[in-house]
């Protein structure tokens, strides 16, 4: 006994499918930026220092002296020097008065004589010329002052937005070959 069959034929589905590609475009524009440095501003203050250098009494000591005091220093020995004198003669005319009575007169002369005239000692010795401290010096130090004013940078800065474009893909479909199924039956 035969069993009857069945036979079963399928046909696939056939599409074909047109694919546009998405499209996407990105583009970061730089910063607008503006930047700006004021220059600081510098303020320097000084002082001059002083010196100061008396040499006065060195010039003293080598005899270097200004005219005024020289003629000063030079009218007080003199007028010392005639004192002296003056009283180097009333002192004589004493001495000869004194002894012209008593009968020495010959003797007293010859004596005021030998008291002025002859060989005198001048006394020397090592001297430092000028003396030792004689230049005075003084200095009065200069100062420095330094002031400065920092400024801040001016800065301007500007973001810009991204450019963003997109277009969207797309897929479309045709459909070539519809599915089938066809049955039979074989007896």
């Amino acid at each position: 006994m035969r069993l009857p069959q069945i036979q079963i034929h399928t046909t696939d589905a056939k599409i074909d499918l047109n694919i546009s590609k998405p499209q996407q475009y990105i583009k970061q524009p730089n910063a607008t930026q503006h930047i700006e440095q004021p220059a600081a501003i510098l303020e320097i203050r000084t002082t001059k220092g002083v010196l100061k250098i008396d040499s006065s009494q060195a010039r003293r000591d080598i005899g270097m002296i200004g005219p005024l005091e020289s003629s000063a220093n030079y009218a007080e020995k003199g007028k010392q020097e005639a004192l002296k004198g003056m009283a180097r003669r009333a002192s004589e005319g004493r001495q000869m008065m004194d002894n012209a009575g008593k009968g020495q007169g010959r003797e007293t002369i010859p004596n005021i004589a030998k008291q002025n005239h002859g060989p005198h000692r001048t006394p020397f010795n090592i001297k430092f010329v000028p003396s030792i401290g004689s230049v005075k010096i003084d200095y009065t130090p200069g100062t420095t002052d330094v002031n400065i004013q920092r400024k801040e940078p001016i800065i301007d800065a500007k973001v810009n937005k991204p450019t963003h474009q997109y277009t969207p893909g797309k897929v479309t479909g045709t459909m070539i070959q519809r599915p089938d199924v066809d049955t039979n039956v074989i007896i």
